[in-house]
Formats: C-alpha cells, sequence, structure tokens
C-alpha cells in the first residue's frame, strides 16, 4: 500500500514538473514575432538581401531601445519573386499564430498575389515597394510606405512638361508594375496636352534593347521616359549611348541605385529621376541608417533607395507594435498601422491615409558626375 501510494505521488509530481515546463507556446510568447517575405534567391536575390539588412539594423536598434519589454524577431522566408512561392509563405505565416503582421513582398505582382491570403486571414501586410496602385485596394490589411504609380507618373509628367517636353516616348517592363507606369504617366501627360508618340513593353532581363531604341529614334520624341530597375537601366543607357541617340532620359524612382551608375558608367550622366531617399544631406536619421549600412556592408557601399524603404517599412512595423504593447496581436497591430501619421524616416515623413498609401513627398535627382545630385527641377 505504502509503495502504490509513492508511486502515485512520484507520478503526480512528474505531470506538475511537466505542466510547468516552458512549452513552445509559451516560449513565443516571450517574443513578438513578424514575418518577412522577399526574395533571397533568384534573379532579383540583391534587393531581398539589401532588404534583409536594412531590416536586421532596423530591428536590433529597436530591440536595444527596449522600448517595450519584449524583444521583437523577424522570420524572414525567401519568395525568390515568385507568386506561386508568395502565397504560400502567406499561408505558412498565416498559419502561425504568433506572427501578428508581415513584410513584403518586392514586387506589386507577388505582394498582391499573398495579399489575398493575408486579406482572409486579417492579417496586416507592409510591402516596401509595391507600388501598384491595385494593390492597397485589395483589402485594409494592406499598407505600403511607397508612393505609387498614381503619383509618381503624374508628378514626372508635370515635370517633362515644365521642361518643355510635349512628345513623349514611353517604354517600361512587361509586369503589373511597369503597366502602371505607363497607364499613369501617359493619362498625365495628355490631360497636359502633350502626346506619347511612341510606348512599348519588354521583358525584365532583356539583353539587347537596340532594335526598341531604334524604333524610339524613328519616333523622334523629345524625350524618353522609361520604368526599369537598375539592371535594364544600365543596359538600355550603354545601349543608347552606343548608338549616339541623344534624346534625354527620365525614370521613375525604380532605377534610382548606385549601381546603375557602376554598370552604365558615363553612359548614366544626364539621368533624370525622382526618388525617396537621397544619402545627401544633413538629416540625422539619413546619416544614423548610413553609418550603421556602412559598418555591416563596408566602408564603400550606400544605400540605395529600396533598402532604405524597408529600413523605414521595418521601422514603422516595429513602432506599430510599440504603440499596440502590451495588447499585441493582429488586430491591434493592423489599428496601429491605420494610425500612422508623420512617421519620421529615412525616405520622408509617412502617413497613411485611408487605404493604407502613404502620403510622402518625391525628390528629383540628376547623375552629374557620377553621382545622384538633387535637382530644383
Amino acid at each position: 500500500m505504502v509503495s502504490l501510494t509513492r508511486r502515485h505521488l512520484l507520478i503526480a509530481l512528474a505531470a506538475s514538473a511537466t505542466l510547468q515546463l516552458p512549452t513552445g507556446n509559451a516560449r513565443a510568447a516571450d517574443t513578438i514575432k513578424l514575418g518577412y517575405q522577399l526574395p533571397l534567391t533568384g534573379d532579383t536575390a540583391q534587393y531581398g538581401k539589401d532588404f534583409k539588412t536594412a531590416a536586421e539594423i532596423a530591428l536590433k536598434d529597436f530591440n536595444a531601445s527596449h522600448r517595450i519589454d519584449k524583444p521583437v524577431e523577424i522570420i524572414y522566408e525567401d519568395s525568390r519573386s515568385d507568386a506561386k512561392e508568395g502565397i504560400a509563405i502567406a499561408r505558412k505565416f498565416a498559419d502561425d499564430k504568433d506572427i501578428v503582421a508581415a513584410l513584403g513582398d518586392f514586387t506589386s505582382t507577388v505582394s498582391m498575389a499573398a495579399a489575398q491570403v493575408y486579406k482572409r486571414a486579417e492579417m496586416a501586410q507592409l510591402s516596401q515597394t509595391a507600388s501598384a496602385p491595385e494593390y492597397s485596394k485589395i483589402s485594409k490589411y494592406q499598407f505600403r510606405n511607397i508612393t505609387t504609380q498614381e503619383q509618381e507618373g503624374p508628378y514626372n509628367a508635370d515635370w517633362m512638361n515644365r521642361k518643355g517636353f510635349k512628345k513623349i516616348a514611353v517604354i517600361a517592363e512587361q509586369t503589373d508594375w511597369g503597366q502602371s507606369v505607363v497607364k499613369d504617366f501617359t493619362a498625365e501627360v495628355e490631360k497636359n496636352g502633350g502626346t506619347v508618340v511612341f510606348s512599348e513593353f519588354f521583358n525584365r532581363g532583356l539583353p539587347d534593347f537596340r532594335s526598341l531604341i531604334t524604333k524610339i529614334e524613328r519616333a523622334k520624341p523629345d524625350v524618353i521616359y522609361t520604368g526599369f530597375f537598375y539592371e535594364d537601366g544600365a543596359q538600355f543607357l550603354k545601349q543608347v549611348q552606343q548608338l549616339n541617340v541623344k534624346v534625354p532620359v527620365y525614370s521613375t524612382s525604380a532605377a534610382y541605385n548606385e549601381q546603375l551608375i557602376q554598370l552604365a558608367g558615363k553612359a548614366a550622366e544626364g539621368l533624370h529621376l525622382t526618388a525617396t531617399f537621397l544619402p545627401v544631406g544633413t538629416d540625422p536619421n539619413v546619416k544614423k541608417f548610413i553609418d550603421e549600412w556602412k559598418a555591416v556592408r563596408g566602408a564603400d557601399s550606400l544605400p540605395g533607395q529600396f533598402p532604405a524603404q524597408a529600413y523605414d517599412a521595418v521601422r514603422i512595423m516595429l513602432d506599430a507594435v510599440a504603440r499596440a504593447y502590451p495588447d499585441v496581436t493582429r488586430a491591434s497591430v493592423r489599428d496601429a498601422l491605420a494610425q500612422t501619421k508623420d512617421f519620421p524616416g529615412v525616405t520622408g515623413v509617412t502617413t497613411f491615409d485611408e487605404n493604407g498609401d502613404a502620403q510622402k513627398q518625391l525628390v528629383k535627382a540628376v547623375v552629374k558626375d557620377g553621382k545622384f545630385e538633387p535637382v530644383e527641377d
């Protein structure tokens, strides 16, 4: 009888100890988790790697600030800029109840595909670069801190109009984003009394633009407006120079990257574009970001607009988490994001409107003497 009682006592003590051990969920509750889907392999991996560097800088600073009593963790998943992969990642994040919100993706196409999952999961999604107008219209759970082509296209069209350009050739990559580049820019050009004398799309990664450049030259435009990223931009500009075409070239903020100048060399001189970030000036936020970036990437490295967008996106998300704390849920983080107003980022002051779109200012720049320089007009 004593032996049986002792056995029962041991079993009870063991059960009690088991109950008091920290479970996976309990440990997870000690950390606030965010998901970040981004391309870490494939043709656009360089962008995702830049985003991750920027995110880790922002996260390290936030956790070191002890603004809240719990550390925040970011779970990274590689989308390869593939819509199917982006959907799979979104489902993975949505199914993980410890993840309260998501960042990404890079392209508008992948961001919008994933958005359908986040919409059903009622989980906030903040993209640093999805600028297709349709993205934020998907649901109240989509946010972005980059300007859209609905903003940028008319802004650039008005800029060119003031410069006296009336006949304009337009080219853009064949993506959802590229189509919005052409659509919104063209509408404003025509509103201003100008004419788009040539318009064509190309596949990203096109090695030879010469036949397209020849077609553009035959149309006799005053200026060329382009929707491309820096890799295609460098190739296009080099071939424009090789064919001795003297038509000025303007572009969207997607082309802004120091790599464009390194790849294109002197062919980049005179390129005009808009941006939300230039690594110049005396803003202490910008200087701090540049210093921390160089500490990770090297003294000769400068962050471009897209990593700056990612840095601000993560900081905006972390600020929302802090404002929702201690009741950090998917609903509270979404509501805190929606209330973001006058956030002082390196890409300018950000306020989200009722659609989750960022209200912020663009700056004009030109490539001069191998550097991006701000211009007044």
